[in-house]
């Protein structure tokens, strides 16, 4: 990661720091009702990894190219590029195929079809190219995906895996990207110049993503929904 590009300790505008609250509390409630591991079965472990990397696996660099393709100010496209740099040059997609192999948890037809819907109002949503909401979706993410990864490492151990290189290396770099993602949000906001109250706009992609989180994460019978 480029010196140019790092954004952790930035001091942002207020709003945006009351935008990081109200994100983070949605990426709370959703760590909060993550099924209980102790109470899975290895089906519903398996079902789990399955669903996220049928999502992650060919999404999460469409998802931050439209990120780029979005993005009015240079230093935005920066931020994104040495991302998706990472993601490529790195091979992450194939860093979770990995993952999901040792854990006996390659998608199904039917762990694709689960997720489905959900994905596909992402997708439309990302197609759209609105770059402070895109923005404030890929912030959420990393965000999450920085609370996510020891539980999803615990479930792919009980399942008797010992490839750990996914979840190492998101747990650590994400929180960069995320800070760096908050940056790019607030430069957005700056270049949009819209007189709407953020909430009026900005949050379309995170609801949209926590329900697609929501669909990858559920277990019948035991995952809480989250408002």
């Amino acid at each position: 990661m480029s010196p140019s590009t790092t954004a952790v300790e930035t001091e942002y505008h207020p709003q945006i720091t009351s935008i990081r609250q109200q994100i983070a509390s949605v990426s709370g409630d959703l760590l909060a009702s993550l099924p209980v591991i102790e109470q899975l079965s290895s089906e519903a472990r398996r079902g789990i990894i399955a669903r996220y990397s049928a999502v992650l696996e060919g999404n999460f660099i469409y998802w931050m190219t439209g990120a780029y393709l979005a993005a009015r100010s240079r230093e935005s496209r920066i931020i994104i590029e040495d991302n998706l740099l990472t993601e490529v040059r790195d091979s992450h997609p194939g860093m979770l195929r990995r993952f999901a192999l040792a854990a006996y948890s390659v998608p199904s037809d039917l762990d694709a079809l689960a997720v489905y819907p959900r994905l596909s109002a992402v997708r439309l949503f990302v197609g759209r190219l609105s770059a402070a909401p895109l923005m404030a979706m890929m912030a959420f993410f990393e965000g999450f995906i920085q609370g996510f990864m020891p539980y999803l490492a615990e479930l792919a151990k009980r399942q008797g895996s010992e490839e750990m290189e996914y979840t190492d290396v998101h747990g650590v770099c994400d929180i960069e990207h995320s800070e760096e993602l908050f940056r790019a949000l607030e430069l957005e906001m700056e270049l949009a110049g819209d007189s709407r109250e953020a909430s009026e706009y900005l949050f379309e992609g995170v609801y949209l993503l926590r329900d697609l989180i929501k669909a990858m994460i559920s277990s019948p019978g035991i995952f809480r929904n989250v408002n």
